[in-house]
């Protein structure tokens, strides 16, 4: 069986490793901040980690909404509305989990 990469001409390839740093990259910070909040919840260094670990969550869907989703290229009305879906999830978990922890 052929490698299929081998077939692309360097110009090609080039391009292909342009196409693809930004996701990687995107895929590599992910997993570094998801590195970091199992680090704080499975030590708790200190009695308010809960907050530090919720500035990483932030930054986790923000890379998700402007990377992932590609929100940033879009006009400004859609995204405004990926923003507010994305509070309208943090507030239903919210409710759920005040639900659950007030039984």
């Amino acid at each position: 069986m052929r490698n299929p990469l081998a077939t692309l001409s360097a110009e090609d390839r080039a391009l292909l490793r342009r196409r693809l740093r930004t996701p990687v990259l995107t895929f590599l910070a992910l997993l570094a901040l998801l590195a970091v909040n199992v680090t704080l919840g499975a030590t708790l260094p200190f009695p308010q980690v809960w907050v530090v670990e919720l500035l990483v969550v932030a930054v986790m869907v923000a890379l998700i909404l402007l990377v992932s989703m590609e929100v940033i290229h879009e006009p400004p009305l859609v995204r405004l509305f990926s923003v507010l879906g994305f509070f309208w999830v943090a507030i239903m978990i919210g409710m759920t989990l005040t639900d659950y922890l007030a039984r």
